[in-house]
């Protein structure tokens, strides 16, 4: 099932792509889509629809954010070999673990904004993680159980903010406008193996990122239960699983973003993303 926000920003609605790929509203049968949405009662009530019976969205609106009331926006870094080794750091021994602000939260295609003072702009194609109950302690065994669905995410960076600047890497993941998410989020009964996923970024329509999740160092459940040690993760909490190669700081040399590029990127079965690059602006 694939699960969408749809609207004006501030004012989407739920709904879901029928399987002949038509928008369809659920504003009729649920509020919206968030923590509430996605346990899997919930899920599973949505899934029995006759998706025919619901009313079709006309004409192409812009996707928000799939999901709403995220608590907590979590992200792994380092977690392809081969993208350790482009930005020049160790092969990590257990996750690299930071957070990029709610506040950078955005639908799937909207602009991407540099921030203020950025020169190192830069992309990464990940795989998003929506949990849909509590978890905390949970068993690698038992981690999947506690995820809602997948999506797409850019990590989008600042890479003189991020490692230039002192500190956490924070500073240079959570700019507004630096977390979108989508378009859709597709149930986990859907994703069989999360961990057998193409997925792929272009910039201006040149291939900057090629890769699979059956590379990443530490697995979707790895992630769950290690991250599950040490705080508790609720229903609507996002976890960004890492970028594999091909991001502009490991290019030689280096390549980042400007005013006017396009950013194109996707997962097999996870649907598309497009920003285009725009300046700061208050």
């Amino acid at each position: 099932m694939k699960l969408v926000r749809y609207g004006n920003p501030g004012k989407e609605k739920p709904g879901l792509i029928d399987a002949a790929g038509k928008l369809r509203d659920l504003s009729g049968v649920i509020q919206d889509i968030g923590p509430e949405q996605l346990s899997d009662a919930s899920l599973a009530k949505l899934a029995k629809l006759k998706t025919d019976k619901l009313p079709l969205v006309r004409g192409k609106p812009r996707m928000g954010c799939p999901v709403k009331g995220i608590g907590k926006f979590i992200a792994i870094g380092l977690n392809y070999t081969d993208h350790a080794k482009e930005a020049g750091m160790p092969i990590p021994k257990e996750p690299v673990v930071f957070t990029k602000a709610i506040s950078c939260i955005q639908g799937p295609d909207d602009p991407v904004m540099l921030p203020k003072g950025s020169v190192k702009g830069d992309w990464e194609v990940e795989l998003g993680i929506v949990i849909g109950k509590p978890a905390r302690h949970v068993s690698q065994k038992a981690a999947l159980d506690h995820v809602a669905g997948y999506c797409v995410v850019n990590d989008v960076s600042e890479r003189e903010f991020q490692l230039e600047r002192g500190g956490q890497w924070d500073k240079g993941k959570g700019c507004d406008t630096f977390g979108p998410i989508g378009p859709w989020l597709v149930t986990r009964d859907d994703i069989p193996n999360p961990q057998k996923l193409a997925i792929w970024l272009d910039l201006n329509g040149q291939r900057m990122q090629t890769g699979n999740t059956k590379t990443m160092i530490f697995s979707v459940a790895k992630i769950v239960s290690h991250l599950s040690q040490y705080m508790t993760l609720m229903p609507g909490d996002v976890i960004t699983t890492g970028t594999p190669p091909g991001v502009g700081l490991g290019m030689k040399p280096p390549r980042f973003l400007k005013k006017g590029d396009v950013m194109t990127l996707g997962i097999e079965s996870l649907g598309e993303q497009r920003q285009l690059v725009v300046p700061f602006k208050l």
